[in-house]
Parts: structure tokens; C-alpha cells; sequence
């Protein structure tokens, strides 16, 4: 039978549009202490790009791109199976709330308020606690090129008020992004800083060190902190420093230097500070030898630079061992403790208001 040419056409730009589209299978991955039954998402674009997702706690637990070669490897830490992750784990690629980085004192006020949140790093506060968003177990759907998470944090949780409903969805593009979108409402006036904590090693996890990574980060400007690492309320210049990527540099060019901030990080551990508005340009990593190149865009003001200073001999995928600096994180989000800093971008959710926010984790090679 012969067709029209119109309707070939037709059916010719139809199947492009569907092979765009990421497939999205999912397994039964194992079950909690609880029973409850967790779920492993894999999610494929076009081009060959996977990622892998798990409800319990939103992990990226895998993560294959190309390098110039056409050589796909997975560039985030973690573990082979769920057991690594139900165990305590350095926030391998999970989602971090309801505040992700620190609250000084673990406390903040809201309209005059004071709410006294879990100290679990520390007199201060981190990560949202000891049972934040990377320990629970989300409701989890599979949607187009994707999977969509919701989790509902009960008014309290870690001492945080309002009952907190959110939802992040984890979606691959055709242009090999890993596309993070974060939404929440609440019932009562409370702080959020939601992000990603995946740590990257564009040569491939468990491939040593990420010290010959090339870094730019667009700002000079990052949120002064004092030798616990609770931000100062002060934005400073970092130019000429060896905070500043502005312009190219390995990570490991200074990451030494005696210069007190790298001191009370024991490497790289900032917050920098982005401007403009809408989604924006964070940073751009290559790896200089595979030439995988990742360009990170986000809506949040902020940007932490983390380059695994404190792991730790971590028994990892493959029977590789993670060291320190094998791995880089770059977590999106609003300034470390926001709560106390009223001149810092607000990070108080009331009711009636919905939070959004988007990071996109762009790959490449060259």
C-alpha cells in the first residue's frame, strides 16, 4: 500500500518525537527495616544517557554519560545495592531537607516565633536532622521522561513547623540534562532549602581523585563563615583568591593554598553567591581526559562548592573505595542559615505560597 506523502511525512515526524522521549522502567529494589518496598527508576534518553533513581530518599544512584569517545561511565558515587544506602552514608546523591546545609544554633525565628530544630552536626543543625528527606520513603509515579517523588513531612519533623507537602521530580532531556524540579506547599509559616547532594567524578566513580577537574563558577562573591561553618551574614569578594573560578581553574591548583577559608573547610566547602534571576548559569566542570563536561543552570541565588574533604575509606559501587576528593559536589540552593539572616534571600514558606525551583545538571564531551 502506498500513502501519501504528507501522511509518511507525518509518521516520519512522529517517530522522531517519540524517540526524544527518556523510557522509564522501574523494579522492586528491596524493602526497608519497616518492610516497606522500595523502588529503582531507570530512566533512558536517545542518546544513551541513564539515570537511576530509588524512592528511598530521592538517590541518584546512578548516572552513565559519554565521554568523546562515545564511552558512557557513571559519574556519581555510591553503592551497588539499597543496604548502602538504608545505612549511613555521606548523602550519596539524595534529596537533602526540609533545610538542606546549616542552621546556626539549630534554631531560627518566624514572625517573632522561635522553633528549635534537631542539632545533629554539632550545637548546629544540618541536612534537615536526624531523619531528614534522605531517609524517608517517598511516593513515588512514573510520568513522560521521568519519575515524580512526593514525600508529606509532618508538622514537627525534626522540630520544623507546618505540615510540609512536597515533590520532586527527576526528569532526563534530549539533550542529556538530569532535570531536578522541587515544589512544596504548608499549612503553617516555615524555612525550606531543598537540593541534590550527588557527588560527581566526570572520569568515571571510583577513578581517584577529582583534582585535575577544570571548575569555572560565574560569581566572585560567596557568604562568609565562621570556623563552624555557620555563615557570618556577610556576601565578601573573593576575587583573586583561591575561592575565585571565575575563570578556569583544576580544583586541585590551590585547594592547599594557606588561606583561611580553604583552612576551615579543609578544602572547598562555600556557598557561592549567583546573581541574576530566573534560571542562570552555576558552574561548568570538565574532565580534561574523557572531556566529559558538565554545565550546571539553577533558579537558586546559591551554589555549594564540596569537594568530599571528609570521606572516608567509603566501600562504594564495584568494590571501589571512596577516599577523600574522590568525589565534587555542587548543590544548589539558598544561602546556608537563611533562617537567621534576615538579609539573606528569604527562605520562609507560608501558606498560600508554593516554593518551586529547578537545577539542571547538563552533559557533554570535547
Amino acid at each position: 500500500m502506498r500513502f501519501p506523502a504528507l501522511f509518511t511525512l507525518s509518521l516520519f515526524l512522529m517517530s522522531i518525537a517519540s524517540s526524544s522521549h527518556a523510557s522509564v522502567e522501574s523494579v522492586t529494589w528491596g524493602k526497608t527495616a519497616a518492610g516497606e518496598e522500595v523502588k529503582l527508576f531507570t530512566l533512558r534518553n536517545a542518546h544513551g544517557m541513564e539515570a537511576k533513581i530509588t524512592n528511598w530518599g530521592g538517590y541518584i544512584v546512578s548516572l552513565k554519560v559519554a565521554d568523546n569517545q562515545g564511552k558512557f561511565a557513571d559519574v556519581v558515587l555510591g553503592f551497588d545495592s539499597l543496604d548502602g544506602y538504608l545505612a549511613k552514608n555521606p548523602f550519596f546523591g539524595c534529596i537533602t531537607g526540609r533545610y538542606a546545609n546549616r542552621i546556626g544554633g539549630a534554631s531560627f525565628k518566624i514572625d517573632g516565633v522561635e522553633h528549635k530544630v534537631t542539632p545533629n552536626s554539632g550545637k548546629n543543625h544540618i541536612h534537615g536532622g536526624k531523619l531528614g528527606f534522605d531517609k524517608k520513603l517517598w511516593n513515588a509515579k512514573e510520568i513522560a521522561d521521568g519519575v515524580e517523588l512526593s514525600y508529606t513531612s509532618a508538622d514537627g519533623e525534626e522540630g520544623f513547623p507546618g505540615t510540609l507537602k512536597c515533590a520532586v521530580t527527576y526528569t532526563l532531556t534530549k539533550d542529556n540534562g538530569l532535570q531536578i524540579d522541587y515544589q512544596a506547599t504548608t499549612d503553617k509559616p516555615t524555612v525550606l532549602n531543598l537540593t541534590n547532594h550527588a557527588y560527581f567524578n566526570l572520569a568515571g566513580e571510583g577513578n581517584g581523585d577529582i583534582l585535575g577537574h577544570e571548575l569555572t563558577i560565574p560569581t566572585d562573591q560567596v557568604t562568609a563563615t565562621d570556623d563552624d561553618l555557620i555563615t557570618t551574614g556577610e556576601i565578601v569578594s573573593i576575587k583573586g583568591t583561591p575561592l575565585d573560578f571565575t575563570t578556569p581553574h583544576t580544583i586541585g591548583e590551590r585547594i592547599g593554598a594557606d588561606f583561611k577559608p580553604l583552612i576551615q573547610g579543609i578544602g572547598y566547602d562555600h556557598n557561592y553567591v549567583l546573581s541574576g534571576s530566573g534560571m542562570k548559569l552555576s558552574a561548568i566542570v570538565k574532565e580534561l581526559k574523557s572531556g566529559r563536561v558538565m554545565t550546571v543552570r539553577t533558579t537558586e541565588p546559591g551554589v555549594q562548592l564540596y569537594t568530599g574533604n571528609h570521606l572516608k575509606d567509603v566501600n562504594g559501587k564495584g568494590g571501589h573505595v571512596y577516599k577523600a576528593r574522590h568525589g565534587f559536589c555542587l548543590e544548589t540552593q539558598h544561602y546556608p542559615d537563611s533562617p537567621n539572616k534576615p538579609e539573606f534571600p528569604s527562605v520562609i514558606l507560608r501558606p498560600g505560597e508554593t516554593f518551586q525551583s529547578t537545577t539542571i545538571y547538563q552533559f557533554s564531551a570535547e
